[in-house]
């Protein structure tokens, strides 16, 4: 049973690392997209719509009009500031929610994966592949069997966390 774990450890550990950095990287870019509603078209609409006349106005006897209407204007682009901000904050505080719970499910995890293969090799790699690094990724799996290095879980885990972050980083731009 053991030989049986540890030939398939090593990739199921991988495909289990990739979903959860997969999760993380979609919260990641959805706190970072900021969506627009009707109301904010319609303040910029209307933001366009009085600079353009403003600027049309471009006579003495209009200047007053013409400064009333770039006044509005920038009261509405005030208005308009507010209320995107509010929004980013309410999207934030939604998504911390989400953040603070896939952080828990990541560490419950690599937990639960650490325990299940805690002396349990996860992978063999050929000796004279892994020439100076046999003794660091076979920390607590034991030492070279057959001419073969012994990969433990927490090397491997760390290893697939950086390369799974790596691979969500590229396909996610």
């Amino acid at each position: 049973m053991e030989k049986l774990e540890g030939s398939v450890a090593a990739p199921m550990i991988f495909l289990i690392v990739v979903a959860v950095q997969y999760l993380s990287r979609c919260v990641e870019l959805n706190t970072s997209r900021v969506v627009v509603n009707a109301e904010e078209l319609k303040l910029r609409a209307e933001i366009k719509q009085l600079l353009k006349e403003a600027n049309a106005m471009s006579q003495p006897s209009t200047f007053a009009q013409a400064a009333k209407l770039r006044r509005t204007a920038a009261a509405k682009e005030q208005e308009l500031a507010k209320n995107h901000e509010k929004l980013i904050k309410q999207m934030k505080s939604s998504y911390d929610t989400h953040t603070k719970a896939l952080t828990i499910i990541k560490v419950l995890t690599y937990f639960l994966l650490i325990i299940w293969f805690w002396r349990i090799p996860v992978a063999s790699i050929p000796k004279q592949l892994m020439q100076p690094f046999g003794r660091i990724l076979s920390w607590r799996a034991g030492g070279p069997v057959n001419e073969n290095v012994m990969v433990g879980v927490i090397p491997w885990l760390l290893l697939s966390t950086r390369v799974s972050k790596l691979i969500c980083r590229k396909i996610f731009k």
